[in-house]
């Protein structure tokens, strides 16, 4: 009976939708605008053309980014950017998780920044503002120098601190067995 009495209340909430006009039918420009494939793999694929450099990255940071994480990268009110590349470990709280010590891949970076930033406007950075944003973070970081530039060949050669955090710890068997994921 309940069963019955909730399939009804499905149909006449669709019925009730489609008399009055509600929602709004997605155009292919709008699906277009959002669909950010191929997706970035750690060894560049699917990276696209283009070239980072640091002293712009820091002017799109400044625009873009520092209203959110700090003038700095130093993560107020959301997540914190820039740290020292010191290698996590069951001790280091969340909060001082940053792009140095927690990232991977630099390409994975990349891949981020373009499809969730910045926030509130999530995929409107052009592939260029994201390569010169990649280029200031990983500067701020101490993982490039100033004059790196970077770009579809140069990310992929990018070694992150935190790359050794990928090996399985050797009791558990599980990458980061001190991080309980939601």
């Amino acid at each position: 009976m309940f069963r019955r009495i909730l399939l009804l209340v499905a149909l006449l909430g669709l019925a009730l939708g489609a008399r009055y006009n509600l929602g709004t039918p997605i155009t292919e420009e709008l699906a277009a605008q959002y669909d950010l494939r191929p997706v970035v793999l750690p060894d560049g694929r699917g990276l696209p053309p283009g070239e980072g450099k640091v002293e712009e990255g820091e002017r799109i940071y400044a625009e873009k980014c520092a209203s959110c994480h700090g003038a700095r990268g130093e993560g107020y009110p959301f997540n914190r950017l820039v740290a020292e590349p010191f290698p996590i470990t069951p001790d280091t709280e969340p909060v001082e998780y940053a792009i140095g010590n927690y990232w991977q891949y630099a390409t994975t970076l990349y891949d981020y920044i373009r499809r969730a930033m910045p926030f509130g406007a999530p995929g409107t950075l052009t592939d260029e503002e994201v390569y010169h944003l990649v280029a200031f973070l990983l500067y701020m970081n101490g993982i490039t120098e100033a004059d790196t530039p970077i770009n579809q060949k140069t990310l992929p050669q990018v070694r992150m601190p935190a790359r050794e955090l990928l090996q399985l710890d050797p009791e558990t068997k599980r990458r980061f067995p001190w991080i309980t994921l939601p």
